[in-house]
């Protein structure tokens, strides 16, 4: 566009103004080429004529439309330039109060000068995840941006914060680590983000201090690594430090402060620790005095001070070394009080000798106090010969003094900043990082010194770094989007860089001249001119010969070379410092010791003698220059910055005066140019700062299009055409991929013609619509001829039609009948000519059969004959082979023969044949001997058999002598039965003891809970008596409005207590589940890899249960064996594979020993059974005595299984030590031999205790079948029938033991007398002498297996550590990178391997499951026919005894009592087919909450039988494992079905409790079955609890559902098409700050979140959840979606228009019908709705007089007066017609509010979580009659 049509009439520019640096005007006058005038109009109407030049004065920068003022993104304006910033952000501070901006990839920081609300924890969760752009400008977006591309990037990232003294940098940074430490907090417990925050109150003490510019500034500057792990969270932090400003601690000027850790220290001197340290106020001292002013208004520095010691006890410091960091600061201030007097020659000086601060420094500092008193005023001088000590002037001596000051304090603040880096240091290997840097900007002054020059030259240096970022980010973008490249000017700061650091350069010089004995400051003034006089960037003032003139990117600055060279050398003399290093307390010592180690010499001597070796022995720091430490920290610190992405804040201060929100524009315009700000602005200028997508473009200007435009599907060939129509000059835009590229400009240009279009439609509605009002009367008219021309049309019409459907009636007869017709003649046909077509293809097809069976016998002809003829020849040849092989082998054998035969005829060959016969009868002999001897050891061996076992039967004999002699003292047996009863009954004691314990433990844990249930009952006796005297209130008095406004008062009251205790309830819970998680880590801490393994009490549970166990021994293994691998973890159970093995292998001996058992018990049943019918008590008594005999032995065998147990147990111990230890051979000798040695010891005990037994069970089998023989003598009847009572358990089960001993051979021996007990005792021995055989072959044979085992194991081992030698061995040759891969390698072959074996190790695991299952059956079958037959033995006149479990009666089907019996062994079973493995998919087509009542059915029978134990295991186990199922699950659909099931079973507790307050709407029926023995109300109280908790976590779940679909849904998505304008974003739309993965963003639209809420609905439905808890569930799950749209719409800019108003008062009408077609209406979520309602009408309604707003006021009642203000400085108009709130109008808004007692918080707590009532909800469900589905597995189930 030319000139002429850019400076028209109206057209708004800006000039410049030495007050305001830019001012505002209107053209009043079309401009003209080559005029030397423009005329303007200021705003106060005043007219000026603006002197325009072509290149002394060019004509001003034009304004941007007002719809582009405030932007959030300054790169969004369409003219770029200087007044346009300053303006934009000066609108933002000023009227909007937005103190950050965007610049490109810079955010602009302004310090408010004010404390704002917008950095809580909501904050920080709001901008967590979300893009940079899409909310408004902060520097929590900053740092999320950083975080993001870390994860998402894989690379460093950096934060660079810069900004003067007192623009906030300070705060930014802390702010930035603030929020990496909230949003990647640590993975465990080390707390290391608190540690990370923790440093910087320490850094603040002893790096800042108060200047006249800033009452915090940083005087030094930081970089601050937080490390991140593979997770991204945060495991550890390093610092780096810059440029100390050492002398801030000898001087100040006016108005300013030393560091804050001396006003501190100063300010808590009265405290007793402290008084060591004789300190008193700040004003006595000189080096915190200098200032004049100790004070900072609003700082207590006593109370920063506490929380500097806290952090620093926080970081790990000792207090004892607080105690010495306190020591030498205190110390430091004593130094700066000593006084040095001169003498009389004024060329040396002395210190009094009882100078009290000199003491206290050399006492602090635990140094001589005269050798320091020598060496302020002394020095040393060495020259090449000697070394003599020389006198200092006072001068000199008092800057020696500061300089030892400044050293001290300098050496203590890198001490500290190391040990917070050794504090922080990363615990694990560190993935990335993201680096802070908080460092100085550049700074101007009258007076530049040193400090100033490193300064600016680090600002250089980063301003460099910062350019080429830019111009880089610039080149990527339009390199992405494919946009033609061309070079853009920038500043390059390169020569000014190598001015100051290049070879000869200015840090050169300076340090050249440091080397120089004297040189001085004016003599390196000269050598600068000398060499750089000729630069650019260096210039000479006009008037000073000491001074020069650096120009900088930013401005000019003049140096002053006085104090140059002194700063630089940093001069400390050696001797004051070997002083400090012979301190007495070591952290001083430690201090100045050189860090490589070197010893330095501590002599106290002043007289140094001949120095050749110590002159050249100073430090090697000493020798560094300032300057260049300073320079190479910043190359290091530049490497790493190159080496990250940055991420720049660029921070503004507003004003000189610290004045809340005051704005001055030309302070801002300097930092601007200094920062870079204006830079970036001026490299996007230069090109095509203006992007548009092409949806946004053609959204946005898509009313500039044609018609015939709009119908086109390609909206990127549109928006072309339509560019290419409107804008004339194809420079002034670029097409790129995604993007549309404009010129500064173009966009306004654009906005100017839609605004025309906009203004021209307005024209033709007013037309349309008045066009619309002369046509209503003419359609009056018009209807009424219509409607008779109307009816006269229907009158003809339906003649017409009745002619039409007679018409088609015809034809449709005519068209069936011909149909019909030729239908039938065409089938005819083409019957016809397929049965021809069938005969002719059959014909065919034989012929060609025939033809292919011809060939084929041919061929099998052919290939007959040909082979017999092969055949043939082939017979033929061999008969010829063979007969020449016969000729030659014949004439061979006949050679042969003959040689045989002459050789036959020779003596030798006798000989020999003779000696070979020898040789045979010489072994026979020895053969016949060795067979003759061996038969007479054998005959031996025989005799001596026979005479040991002669003996063996006398000894018998002797022992039943004496077993006869010893019968009548049976007494003794019952003894000891009562003795081993005892035993036991003890042994239950200490495990009561136990379980008291451990319940003392868990009431301990539970008085708080106990306390608040108290609270509880207590608050709801006040309620029910308050909701009583309501009532009463109610009848007797009128005023109705008091009580109700009473009763709601109270209502608030007991929900806010419920709220608190809900609260409670979920912090112990949170407890407990930190208690479990702590308990879980313990045992995987003491678990360590190898075979060992906990001490298991499996044993001990199974001995002391009070159950009948049924084959125990031979699940045990098994068990143990499950239990290890969910102890140990699938990887650490590999380990074990041997010890299962063994395992396994001992559960298959004990099958053989089962089966031959059974073996023998069948056989006994077969002989019965052949011996025909006997009298049935005996045959009933021999079965007994058969079952007996098998329990016994079942019984054996579980004592020897425990027995092996334990071996085992200790077994793996040892193998754990040996592996652990890794000992050589000779080791593994020892420790083998050692478990032998255990091995043998166990045997031995094993064989003592059978033997015994045996003994015991000889001397049972006697008594018993004695007094049985005496009592069939006398009665001749069975003796159980005679008794009234029935027997002793014990006794029954020692006659059973008895028969059982002596079956093989009862019928023989059943009535012998006396003279027949020795043939009895001989044949029980035989059996022991069985069993002892037998037992020591298992023996023998168990522990060759296990020899075998030890053997292979070790074998294994030392397999293992060979490979393991091998492999260390090669990855020693290997390099570091083949190392890495070589070791993946490794450990992927071996975790398959691992997976292999376990694998296999579960496969095996399962099957012996399926068979032990299998035998559990059977034995439960034979049990259960064993109770049969026992009960109709027991029916003929003995009392029966009771049993729990009455499985022989049944009863009828009506006669059930809603009960369901089980056994105690069943209850894991219950609990594991109810409740670990149901799914709710299981119990869908069910009665809603099935396992609740079964559990509350089975609880029913616990309480009817009065079984206490029984009820309070089932409920214990219960709560638990549902706790460890919902644990496990973060599934909606699972939550839900433990909560309507936790709460229905709560429910059943109290409608069956028996209490009258729960009866009232029960049935008779229900009535009956209710609990008859226990009161369970504490288990109410206990199921109460864990409703809420599932409660809360199935909210939690929902939210983590609808949450991110929540912002999209309801303030992202076009639920009005074509409603939403579009604005320009700026940098929301480039390409670094989006999300760029494949999936990209996913965008989600009302209809989803309404559907996602419906399904919600569904599941709780479907589940049964009470209609009262799924309306607290939907009112909850809408105060999150009303929270976080809140949240959202206040923190962004772009979404707070008119249409967006609009658009979420749609949506919100749409949740509210949704909530009245679900019946949730009255639930109180509508009501939860009313913020965002409220929000949505506030940006819909007018906003202009004071009428429009006192309507505000009144109608934003659920708002606060923040959010109020809030949304109306954000609001924003889309189009020129809309008008911008007035800063007047949101002042007056602010006066009718400030009455409000709102609380400060701007956004909605989004964690509020409403108090949760479950209301008594009977259920009508008659129990008899429930069904229990077979697929749940819950067969043992008996019903009742």
């Amino acid at each position: 566009m030319s000139v002429t049509e850019l400076y028209t009439k109206y057209t708004r520019v800006w000039i410049p103004d030495p007050e305001d640096v830019w001012r505002a005007a209107e053209i009043t006058r079309d401009y003209q080429e080559k005029e030397p005038v423009l005329h303007l109009k200021l705003e106060d109407e005043t007219p000026l004529q603006y002197p325009v030049g072509p290149s002394s004065n060019p004509l001003p920068f034009l304004r941007n439309p007002d719809i582009l003022v405030g932007e959030n993104d300054l790169t969004a304006l369409s003219y770029l330039h200087e007044p346009a910033v300053l303006h934009n952000l000066k609108v933002r501070f000023l009227e909007s109060n937005h103190i950050y901006t965007y610049c490109g990839i810079v955010l602009v920081a302004i310090n408010p000068y004010e404390q704002l609300q917008i950095y809580g924890e909501e904050v920080i969760t709001a901008y967590s995840g979300q893009n940079m752009g899409d909310m408004d400008p902060h520097i929590f977006a900053v740092a999320e941006e950083a975080y993001k591309q870390m994860a998402r990037n894989e690379r460093n990232q950096s934060m660079i914060v810069s900004g003067e003294s007192g623009a906030g940098k300070t705060v930014s940074a802390k702010y930035a680590m603030r929020y990496f430490a909230t949003v990647g907090g640590s993975s465990s417990d080390a707390n290391v983000e608190e540690k990370v925050l923790a440093s910087s109150p320490i850094m603040e003490a002893i790096g800042n201090a108060k200047t006249t510019r800033n009452d915090n500034s940083s005087r030094f500057g930081k970089y601050i690594q937080i490390g991140f792990n593979r997770r991204y969270h945060i495991i550890g932090a390093n610092m780096r430090t810059y440029l100390l400003e050492k002398s801030r601690v000898v001087f100040q000027a006016e108005d300013e402060r030393n560091y804050h850790i001396f006003y501190q220290l100063c300010a808590s001197a009265s405290l007793p620790e402290f008084r060591d340290l004789s300190l008193t106020s700040a004003e006595d001292f000189t080096f915190t005095s200098m200032g004049e002013n100790i004070f900072i208004e609003g700082v207590n520095d006593a109370e920063d001070f506490k929380k500097t010691r806290e952090a620093l006890t926080l970081l790990g410091i000792k207090d004892s070394s607080q105690s010495n960091i306190f020591r030498v600061l205190a110390s430091i201030l004593h130094l700066g009080n000593v006084e040095i007097r001169s003498e009389r020659d004024g060329e040396s000086c002395h210190i009094s000798g009882d100078d009290v601060h000199l003491k206290h420094f050399c006492r602090l500092l635990g140094v001589e106090l005269q050798q320091m008193e020598h060496w302020l005023c002394h020095r040393k001088l060495a020259t090449a010969s000697e070394t003599y000590v020389k006198n200092m002037s006072s001068k000199q001596s008092a800057n020696a003094r500061d300089a030892l000051a400044k050293h001290i304090y300098a050496r203590m603040f890198d001490w500290i900043v190391e040990h917070i880096n050794v504090v922080l240091q990363a615990s694990s290997k560190q993935h990335s990082f993201i680096g802070v840097l908080d460092i100085y900007g550049f700074e101007t002054f009258d007076i530049n010194s040193f400090e100033q020059f490193c300064i600016n030259y680090a600002n250089e240096k980063l301003q460099q770094q910062f350019n080429s970022h830019v111009f880089k980010l610039e080149q990527e973008e339009y390199m992405k989007e494919q946009i033609p490249w061309t070079l853009i000017d920038f500043y390059d700061n390169q020569p000014c860089i190598d001015l100051i650091e290049a070879r000869l350069g200015v840090l050169d010089l300076l340090d050249e001249e440091c080397k120089v004995p004297k040189g001085t400051d004016q003599n390196w003034a000269q050598k600068l001119y000398k060499q750089h006089l000729s630069s650019a960037h260096f210039q000479k003032p006009r008037m000073s010969n000491i001074s020069f003139i650096i120009v900088h990117f930013a401005d000019k600055v003049e140096y002053q070379c006085d104090g140059f060279l002194e700063k630089n050398r940093d001069t400390v003399y050696e001797e004051q410092i070997n002083i400090l290093k012979a301190s007495q307390f070591q952290l001083v010592a430690d201090l100045f010791h050189e860090k490589d180690g070197v010893p330095t010499s501590k002599s106290s001597k002043v007289n140094v003698r001949s120095a050749k070796t110590t002159t050249k022995t100073p430090n090697r720091e000493h020798r560094q220059t300032v300057g260049h430490q300073f320079r190479s920290s910043l190359h290091l610190l530049m490497d790493t910055l190159n080496a990250t992405t940055p991420h720049y804040v660029r921070c503004i201060k507003p004003n000189d005066y610290k004045e809340a929100f005051s704005f001055d524009s030309s302070r801002a315009v300097q930092q601007l140019r200094a920062c870079g700000v204006l830079e970036t602005i001026r490299i996007s200028a230069a090109g095509y700062p203006s992007r548009w997508t092409y949806l946004d473009f053609f959204s946005r200007y898509r009313v500039l299009l044609k018609k015939s435009d709009m119908m086109l599907a390609d909206k990127k060939l549109v928006c072309k055409n339509l560019l290419e129509t409107l804008i004339k000059d194809p420079d002034m835009f670029q097409f790129g991929k995604t993007k549309i590229f404009f010129r500064a400009g173009q966009v306004a240009y654009l906005e100017k013609l839609r605004a025309d279009k906009f203004r021209a439609a307005c024209i033709k509605i007013q037309k349309t619509v008045r066009g619309w009002l002369q046509r209503v009367r003419y359609r009056k008219i018009r209807k009424a001829a219509i409607t008779l021309q109307r009816y006269g049309r229907g009158y003809m019409a339906r003649r017409y039609a009745d002619f039409l459907r007679l018409t088609r009636a015809a034809i449709i007869c005519q068209k069936q009948y011909r149909m019909v017709r030729d239908r039938r003649a065409f089938l005819r046909v083409r019957q016809a000519v397929v049965t021809i077509q069938a005969f002719t293809r059959g014909m065919f097809t034989r012929r060609i059969y025939w033809e292919f069976l011809l060939h084929h016998k041919a061929m099998i002809i052919q290939k007959n004959v040909r082979g017999w003829i092969q055949r043939t020849k082939f017979r033929r040849a061999r008969v010829a082979a063979i007969i020449i092989q016969c000729a030659y082998r014949r004439v061979r054998a006949k050679r042969q023969l003959k040689q045989l035969k002459i050789e036959a005829r020779s003596a030798e060959h006798l000989k020999k044949l003779n000696t070979g016969m020898e040789n045979k009868i010489v072994q026979l002999q020895r053969k016949v001997d060795d067979q003759s001897k061996e038969f007479k050891s054998q005959s031996e061996q025989l005799i001596l058999l026979n005479t040991s076992l002669s003996s063996e039967v006398n000894k018998l004999q002797k022992e039943l002598q004496q077993t006869r002699s010893q019968q009548g003292e049976g007494g003794q047996l019952q003894e000891e039965l009562k003795r081993l009863k005892e035993e036991l009954e003890e042994a239950s004691a200490q495990r009561k003891t136990l379980e008291e314990e451990y319940g003392t433990e868990k009431w301990r844990l539970q008085q708080r809970v106990e306390e608040l249930e108290r609270e509880n009952s207590l608050l709801k006796s006040e309620k029910e008596e308050m909701n009583q005297r309501i009532l009463q209130n109610a009848k007797t008095a009128e005023g109705g409005s008091k009580a109700a406004k009473m009763e709601a008062g109270l209502q608030k009251e007991l929900d806010l207590e419920r709220q608190r205790y809900q609260n409670l309830l979920k912090e112990f819970s949170r407890l407990e589940q930190r208690c479990e998680n702590l308990k879980e880590d313990l045992s995987l801490t003491k678990f360590q890899p190898g075979h060992r393994r906990n001490t298991s009490n499996q044993s001990s549970l199974e001995s002391d249960s009070n159950y009948p166990s049924i084959s125990t021994s031979e699940v045990g293994d098994t068990e143990d064996s499950l239990q290890l691998v969910e102890e140990m973890g699938m990887e650490k159970a590999a380990m074990d594979i041997s010890v299962f093995m063994k395992l396994q292998k001992r559960v298959r001996e004990l099958e053989q020993e089962r089966k031959r058992l059974q073996a023998n018990v069948d056989k006994m049943e077969e002989l019965s059974k052949r011996k025909g019918p006997e009298p049935r008590s005996p045959a009933s008594e021999e079965e007994t005595a058969d079952l007996a005999y098998n329990n016994l032995k079942r019984q054996e065998l579980e004592t020897e299984n425990k027995k092996l147990k334990n071996d085992l147990n200790e077994l793996r111990k040892a193998i754990a030590e040996r592996a652990s230890q890794n000992s050589p051979s000779n080791e593994m000798q020892d420790s083998y031999h050692v478990l032998l040695s255990q091995l043998k010891a166990a045997n031995e005990e094993l064989d003592a205790r059978k033997e015994e037994v045996l003994i015991l069970k000889t001397q049972i089998v006697s008594t018993a079948q004695v007094l049985e023989n005496s009592d069939q003598d006398d009665h001749n009847v069975p003796e159980m029938d005679n008794r009234k009572e029935p027997l002793d358990k014990d006794k029954a089960l020692s006659s059973y033991h008895g028969l059982s001993e002596s079956k093989n051979s009862h019928l023989d021996w059943c009535y012998v007398n006396e003279d027949g007990e020795m043939a009895l005792a001989y044949q029980g021995l035989k059996q022991v002498a069985r069993l002892l055989e037998a037992q020591l072959q298992s023996q023998a044979r168990q522990h060759r297996d296990e020899l075998e085992a030890l053997h292979t194991q070790i074998e294994l081992l030392r397999n293992d550590i060979e490979k393991k030698q091998d492999i260390l061995n090669y990855m020693s040759s290997l390099s570091p990178d083949a190392k890495v891969e070589y070791s993946v390698q490794q450990e992927i072959t071996r975790l398959t391997n691992d997976n292999l074996d376990l694998k296999e190790l579960v496969e095996k695991l399962e099957k012996n499951e399926k068979k032990l299952k299998k035998q559990l059956r059977i034995y439960m079958k034979k049990v259960q026919e064993l109770e049969a037959c026992q009960a109709a033995m027991d029916q003929g006149g003995r009392i029966k005894p009771e049993l729990t479990r009455q499985v022989t009666v049944q009863r009828k089907e009506k006669d059930f009592e809603g009960m369901l019996e089980y056994n105690k062994e069943d209850e894991s079973l219950l609990l594991k087919n109810l409740i670990t493995d149901m799914r709710p998919n299981m119990v869908s087509a069910t009665v809603p909450c099935l396992p609740a009542y079964i559990l509350f059915m089975c609880i029913r029978h616990a309480d009817y039988i009065n079984d206490d134990q029984k009820v309070e295991s089932l409920l214990t186990s219960t709560i638990n494992a549902i706790k460890k199922v919902l644990k496990k699950s973060d599934d909606f659909e699972m939550t839900s079905f433990w909560l309507a099931n936790t709460s229905r079973l709560l429910h059943c507790l109290k409608q069956y409790s028996g209490d009258e307050a729960f009866m009232t709407q029960n049935t008779s029926k229900q009535n009956e079955h209710c609990l008859k023995n226990f009161d369970l109300a504490e288990y109410r109280q206990v199921l109460s609890d864990l409703s809420i908790q599932i409660y809360q976590q199935l909210i939690k779940v929902a939210e983590g559902i609808i949450q991110p679909m929540i912002v999209s849904a309801m303030l992202e998505s076009e639920s009005i098409p074509s409603l939403a304008g579009v604005k320009p974003m700026g940098y929301r739309n480039r390409s670094s700050s989006m999300d760029t993965d494949a999936d990209g963003h996913t965008s989600y639209t009302l209809e989803a979140l309404i559907r996602q809420l419906g399904q919600f609905h569904s599941i709780m439905s479907e589940h049964g959840l009470d209609p009262e808890i799924m309306g607290q569930v939907v009112r909850q799950l809408f105060h999150c979606i009303n929270a976080v749209t809140l949240n959202n719409l206040l923190l962004r800019k772009d979404v707070c228009s008119w249409s967006t108003g609009m658009q979420l008062r749609y949506n919100t009408s749409q949740m509210e019908e949704w909530l009245r077609a679900n019946n949730l209406y009255q639930s109180k979520a509508a009501a939860t709705l009313e913020p965002i309602i409220q929000a949505a009408q506030l940006l819909q309604v007018k906003k202009k007089t004071s009428q429009d707003g006192e309507a505000i006021c009144s109608l934003c009642s659920s708002l606060t007066s923040q959010q109020i203000v809030k949304i109306l400085n954000l609001y924003t108009p889309l189009n020129e017609f809309e008008e911008r709130v007035t800063v007047a109008f949101i002042r007056n808004i602010q006066s009718r509010l400030k009455d409000r007692n709102d609380p400060p918080q701007l956004l909605v707590d989004t964690k509020q979580m409403f108090p949760v009532l479950f209301p008594y909800t009977p259920s009508a469900l008659s129990l008899e009659t429930l069904h229990i589905p077979a697929s749940l597995g819950l067969n043992f189930l008996v019903r009742v």
